[in-house]
C-alpha cells in the first residue's frame, strides 16, 4: 500500500461479470466515497465502497 493509499482508504471497486474488481477511485471520507459511488451508479453497473486502510503496529513504547 503507497502513501497515497494511506491518505485515501475509503475505496469505490466497480464488480464484473468476470468475477474480478476493479478499484474506481480511492477518498478520504466515508461520505465522499458513497456519494460518488451513487452516482456512478445512475450510469449501470455494481459498485461496492470499502474501507481498504491498513493499520499499521509498529513496535510498542513502554513507559
Amino acid at each position: 500500500m503507497t502513501y497515497y493509499d494511506n491518505l485515501r482508504p475509503w475505496a469505490i471497486f466497480q464488480r464484473l461479470p468476470s468475477e474480478h474488481n476493479v478499484c474506481v477511485a480511492r477518498l478520504r471520507t466515508q461520505s465522499d466515497a458513497d456519494a460518488y459511488a451513487s452516482i456512478l451508479r445512475q450510469g449501470g453497473g455494481s459498485f461496492q465502497v470499502v474501507f481498504d486502510g491498513a493499520i499499521a503496529v509498529s513496535g510498542t513504547r513502554e513507559i
